[in-house]
């Protein structure tokens, strides 16, 4: 069967399961049924929109995969493209990624953005680069990381960008799908999360700094696709959501030098069927906090802390691309998820952040993509 007839056949199922409720976590948690919020269309017009990050004067600013960075403002006004955008790679899952603000923007208006870069050769990576954001354009761009090695595929490109509160910068880095064995090996930065300096040089206290045959950027290991990651404000901890193949979606709190399993041990299964690696648990492997079956396609993800939603402070946020939803995840004393609440979209969520109203805002990856509002029912 041909790859893309596979997908298809498995978007199609997914969309079902979606339907009929049958996402599955932890504990075969059902999810609510939900009529207690409103999604209102704030923008329109935007072509694939990957990410988001709020300025501090309330603006907007969102990136689209073909390699466009705009300002967007509260109104729903877009404006033409920043220059200064570095090339990017757009084809397949690759294109201009994730943007974030540096901690000390107001002070220096850095920015920093998470893209596929082309190689010499039919060859592609992630890169990293950061620029100051300079009204209509960018200067001093500098690509500050590179992931290595360059492979060829159009896949698995992860792509978040999240500052902790020391001021470092985790980078999330897929396996690029054609070498999920290489998730294992300490020697590339494929299937790993990164932890680097806002200047991209490497922590000193990194785990596997100094250790001979191991990339000293590299934080935690055994991860397929991380296409969204977070700090939890209450605590400070670093969240991230990968997408499993055919299941096996996962809530993950990566720390130092942890392997998350991948391919060894998986939920999940190849799209055609087969089972992955050994199971689903394996000493030395980190099992999820929480995972979903069938896959969802997590995507970008937050925590939220307004008072919009009273009800709501504390809870994690999920972007869905394949089910077309956004999850809501409560969670009990002992930090386990105690409840999953799904808000339909009908198009694919890749981003949503919480803004400086108290609203969560997410973009629909579309060709004609959105950038929604989420506000409470009337």
């Amino acid at each position: 069967m041909m790859w893309r007839e596979v997908m298809t056949r498995y978007s199609a199922f997914l969309l079902m399961a979606a339907a009929a409720g049958a996402c599955q976590g932890q504990a075969g948690l059902p999810p609510k049924v939900n009529d207690r919020a409103v999604l209102e269309t704030v923008a329109t017009g935007l072509e694939h929109p990957w990410s988001l990050a709020f300025l501090p004067d309330g603006r907007m600013l969102v990136t689209e995969r073909p390699g466009r960075l705009r300002y967007v403002t509260m109104k729903g006004d877009v404006s033409e493209p920043i220059s200064g955008v570095p090339a990017v790679y757009a084809e397949g899952q690759g294109g201009l990624l994730d943007v974030a603000l540096d901690p000390d923007f107001s002070g220096n208006s850095m920015i920093y953005l998470a893209y596929a870069e082309r190689g010499d050769g039919d060859v592609n990576g992630t890169a990293v680069a950061r620029a100051k954001l300079d009204g209509a354009r960018l200067t001093d761009l500098k690509v500050i990381f590179r992931q290595s090695p360059k492979v060829k595929s159009k896949h698995h490109f992860g792509s978040r960008l999240v500052f902790a509160r020391d001021g470092n910068l985790f980078v999330t880095l897929g396996e690029r799908n054609s070498e999920r064995q290489s998730a294992q090996d300490l020697g590339t930065h494929l299937g790993k999360i990164v932890r680097i300096t806002k200047d991209g040089t490497v922590p000193a206290d990194n785990p596997f700094a100094g250790r001979a045959g191991a990339l000293p950027e590299i934080w935690s290991l055994g991860h397929r696709n991380v296409q969204g990651a977070t700090i939890d404000p209450a605590t400070g901890r670093f969240w991230a959501v990968e997408h499993g193949p055919r299941g096996g979606d996962e809530v993950n709190l990566p720390e130092a030098g942890r392997n998350y399993g991948w391919p060894v041990i998986t939920y999940g299964t190849e799209y055609s069927g087969p089972a992955i690696g050994e199971g689903t648990a394996k000493a030395g492997l980190e099992q999820p906090l929480y995972y979903w079956v069938p896959s969802i396609a997590t995507s970008g993800m937050t925590f939220y802390t307004g008072d919009v939603h009273p009800e709501w402070k504390g809870s994690l946020f999920v972007g869905a691309l394949a089910a077309e939803l956004v999850a809501r995840l409560e969670f009990g004393a002992d930090g386990k998820v105690t409840a999953e609440e799904r808000f339909p979209v009908g198009e694919r969520v890749r981003d949503i952040r919480q803004g400086p109203d108290g609203a969560l805002y997410l973009v629909t990856d579309e060709d004609a993509g959105r950038l929604l509002r989420l506000t409470p029912a009337k």
